[in-house]
């Protein structure tokens, strides 16, 4: 398993965490994800090989969010 720290900009209400929390958890190989409002920073602890950094970043992406 491997974990990263992704900075998710545009986040500000439980809908936000919600809609980020679901686009991650529906990728193959997303194990756990933790988003914090307050700091912008999502937590993906992950299975490398199965899902792509890239990947990651645009699920965010396709739900309206900018990912530094």
């Amino acid at each position: 398993m491997e974990k990263m720290t992704l900075d998710v900009q545009g986040m500000t209400c439980g809908h936000c965490k919600a809609a980020v929390t679901g686009a991650l958890k529906d990728l193959s190989g997303v194990k756990e994800v933790e988003v914090d409002l307050d700091t912008g920073k999502v937590d993906v602890t992950y299975e490398n090989g199965k899902v792509s950094v890239e990947q990651m970043k645009e699920a965010i992406e396709d739900q309206g969010y900018d990912v530094a």
